[in-house]
């Protein structure tokens, strides 16, 4: 019913198949408990199971165009600092009034604070610069730099390092290749299966050798990598 391999089937009318038992049940929910065992055994497969929009991602013509490496004129770093300066000290007044920063900050010791400030800053600097790079090319879903610039990542935390990345299976390394958008999620609609996915974004590693399989699939690897909690 979702376009993959189905290799399991209903028990009851074994005409529906399913690539797992989550579509089954889910399918089950949505009608198959009103039309299972109702088609006689002669009846064309394809009228028996209908249309499930509901398991397919739509489908869109994807563009390949090089990235342009200008940004946006309006939008210096300078005044994003002002902008993220204003807000930062806006948020602490509200924390300092309610009572609540004062105690937590002096439960703290110097070195502590100052680590947290570097951090937060970093990881700021970071999602900026993220931020910045999307704005060039709001609807891009797909960034594509094989075995150059690495990946644009959405936060400092959880970066895979060299010894995260395992070999392909021909033995040679595994390099960056492309990564897929956070805004690819918009047009995929996630949430009306009722259990949404997320991603800052997913970077694809593949054969550094660039080894051929034939007429087979290769096994890749991809590493997700979420927002940061201070992200917003």
């Amino acid at each position: 019913v979702c376009g993959c391999l189905g290799p399991g089937s209903c028990g009851r009318c074994r005409r529906a198949a399913y690539c797992g038992p989550e579509h089954q049940a889910l399918d089950w929910r949505r009608g198959h408990r009103r039309s299972c065992g109702q088609r006689a055994a002669g009846d064309d497969l394809a009228d028996a199971i209908p249309e499930h929009n509901e398991f397919l991602f739509p489908e869109y013509e994807i563009l390949i165009e090089p990235e342009e490496p200008e940004f946006p004129a309006d939008s210096t770093d300078d005044e994003q600092g002002a902008v993220d300066t204003s807000k930062d000290t806006k948020e602490q007044e509200e924390l300092g009034a309610a009572g609540i920063a004062d105690d937590a900050l002096q439960s703290l010791d110097e070195d502590t604070l100052e680590a947290m400030a570097k951090h937060e800053t970093e990881e700021e600097k970071i999602f900026q610069m993220f931020k910045k790079q999307v704005a060039a090319e709001p609807e891009q879903i797909i960034r594509y730099c094989r075995g150059g610039e690495g990946p644009l990542w959405v936060s400092g935390e959880n970066r895979p390092e060299e010894k995260d990345i395992p070999n392909c299976v021909c033995g040679a390394k595994r390099i960056f290749e492309f990564q897929i958008m956070p805004q690819l999620l918009n047009h995929l609609h996630v949430d009306s299966l009722g259990e949404s996915i997320d991603w800052g974004t997913l970077v694809v590693y593949t054969c550094a050798d660039n080894c051929g399989g034939g007429n087979k699939y290769l096994e890749e690897f991809i590493w997700k990598q979420d927002y940061s909690v201070g992200c917003t």
